[in-house]
């Protein structure tokens, strides 16, 4: 705030926090509490902003301690996360029919042996945090869109080490993993531009 920007989560539908963390088997939408981090647990942070009328919106997820570095498989599932929305970026540009980000989010995840969360999805970014287009994580044949310069989307995977199914805790928000497998969200936010994509979100 101290620059002008307002946190977007505060607030809407009832989010009561200006972030979501999603620790361990929570996939997202996690709701800031009092619990303490661990050494060994996973995080996802997710951060969205209102800055001079539009919304940007990307996420991280990083593991805790010593205990986190050290685990392999987690270490594994945050860099199969990475490279699945590196794939995806990179056959974004204009003509490109918006399926084909899932598809080649599946076809990585498969190459890890993990799996992707059908439930959340990318989405059009701009004077709304939500808007059109979607962008599913899977493929879907029925969703032929094609990209266009000028539009603005989040690329938002969630990728998972057990099975991909999902349950909602009671606070209404919170998503964890029913078989209680930890996950990794890492999300970017794109223009399509007159040859490919640009990145809106790089550290």
């Amino acid at each position: 705030m101290r620059n002008g920007a307002c946190p977007t989560p505060l607030n809407y539908c009832g989010f009561p926090k200006s972030i979501c963390t999603s620790v361990n088997e929570v996939v997202c939408h996690g709701i800031p509490d009092s619990r303490l981090l661990e050494d060994g647990d996973i995080i996802s942070i997710d951060v969205s902003l209102f800055i001079d009328g539009f919304h940007g919106d990307n996420c991280g997820t990083v593991t805790v301690g010593e205990l986190g570095k050290a685990n392999k498989d987690l270490n594994m599932l945050i860099e199969a996360n990475k490279r699945a929305v590196a794939a995806a970026i990179s056959i974004c540009k204009p003509g490109v029919c918006i399926s084909q980000i899932g598809a080649v989010i599946e076809k990585t995840a498969k190459l890890s042996n993990l799996s992707v969360i059908h439930e959340f999805c990318g989405h059009g970014t701009g004077k709304y945090i939500h808007m059109s287009p979607l962008i599913l994580p899977h493929f879907e044949p029925r969703h032929r869109m094609l990209m266009e310069p000028g539009m603005v989307f989040t690329i938002e995977p969630i990728l998972a080490l057990g099975a991909r199914h999902i349950l909602q805790w009671d606070d209404g928000w919170t998503a964890a993993t029913v078989d209680g497998k930890w996950s990794s969200q890492i999300e970017h936010e794109v223009l399509i531009t007159d040859s490919g994509a640009e990145i809106l979100t790089t550290l």
